[in-house]
């Protein structure tokens, strides 16, 4: 029990609790539930460039997304298909070592250029620009104006929405695969890249993969969270369809 208590805090719960609430909410749910999207399809985008080539980027109201790209040489375009959730899984695990080691303006740092660069470069369609450009403003503003207490919370809060996010659409890739293998999306395109290993195998894989994750942060303690000192302010060939 008293390991279990070392690496868990009333904190984490209080906050994941919150993310579990929010992300139920209509409509402002699914806009919060796009953190953990551009997330995802970032990890589509930034691992395609390395044979391929990204033509656009979108997300939509309901919080899914598509990724765009050029097919490039197999071992490229599976990459690119298994980065999406690993992307994910893993910027929760580093959200909380970042929270756990009191760099939050470097969390605040990597989320505002995943939003710039996704701007600038890859979403086009309407509502990801308002998306990119609302949520940017309204983090930057609350960032700058808010207090010490409120950047705590907001950084703290926007990792637990990552991790909940994070494992929970792992888990809805898996029961897709199970149900409905033809249209698990990058489960699927695993599945036709590696004839071998069906959709399931790869929603297996997904999965596991986010409780391996989640696993590792509290291994590592990281989910036991408590008062921390922060500035009072921040200082400024053919298609392939990635989901």
């Amino acid at each position: 029990m008293e390991y279990i208590k070392e690496r868990l805090s009333l904190r984490f719960f209080l906050f994941v609790g919150l993310a579990l609430l929010l992300i139920k909410i209509p409509i402002i749910g699914d806009y919060f539930r796009m953190i953990n999207t551009v997330i995802h399809e970032s990890g589509h985008a930034f691992l395609a460039l390395f044979g391929g080539n990204v033509e656009s980027i979108s997300l939509f109201m309901n919080a899914d997304g598509v990724t765009h790209g050029t097919q490039s040489i197999w071992i490229i375009d599976f990459m690119t298909c298994a980065a999406g959730y690993l992307i994910s899984s893993l910027m929760a695990y580093v959200s909380f070592w970042l929270i756990k080691k009191k760099k939050h303006t470097l969390f605040i740092d990597i989320l505002l250029g995943l939003i710039v660069i996704n701007f600038i470069l890859w979403v086009r369609n309407p509502y990801g620009l308002f998306w990119l450009s609302s949520f940017g403003i309204l983090f930057l503003a609350m960032l700058i104006k808010g207090g010490q207490k409120v950047i705590h919370n907001l950084v703290l809060l926007i990792a637990a929405v990552i991790l909940v996010e994070s494992v929970s659409t792992s888990y809805d890739i898996f029961i897709i695969s199970l149900i409905q293998p033809h249209a698990a999306g990058d489960a699927t395109n695993l599945s036709q890249l590696t004839a071998f290993i069906p959709a399931q195998g790869w929603g297996i894989f997904f999965f596991a993969q986010s409780l391996f994750f989640f696993l590792l942060g509290f291994k590592k303690g990281l989910y036991s969270i408590g008062k921390v000192d922060l500035q009072p302010s921040y200082q400024l060939e053919g298609t392939k369809d990635y989901y």
